[in-house]
């Protein structure tokens, strides 16, 4: 390893960022096409967990505020879709038997 890249990692900053969501693997989905090559991200049941790695401070503070406000739209799009779903879905009505109507 040179000496300039033995430098460069050793000043790297780190973040990980870690939150849960109802529907952690669409939300993360949501994210993909704004993540970045110094971003990674997996998703581990209920929780998104989203590693930064920057040169600089303020570069990590940027890409992990970036990441945070991104995540936040995700999420309420995400709950959003799934309570109109919910109320869509709340327009049907069973029979006796327990069988849907969707006719009503």
């Amino acid at each position: 390893m040179s000496g300039e890249s033995a430098r460069s990692e050793a000043s790297s900053r780190t973040a990980t960022v870690r939150t849960t969501h109802a529907d952690a693997a669409l939300v993360a989905a949501a994210l993909a096409p704004d993540e970045t090559d110094s971003m990674t991200t997996r998703v581990d049941g209920d929780a998104i967990e989203c590693v930064v790695e920057r040169p600089t401070t303020g570069g990590l503070r940027s890409t992990v505020d970036d990441h945070v406000v991104n995540l936040r739209v995700a999420d309420r799009l995400v709950e959003r879709a799934r309570a109109h779903l919910a109320a869509d879905d709340g327009g049907r009505r069973s029979d006796t038997n327990g069988d849907t109507d969707t006719n009503t």
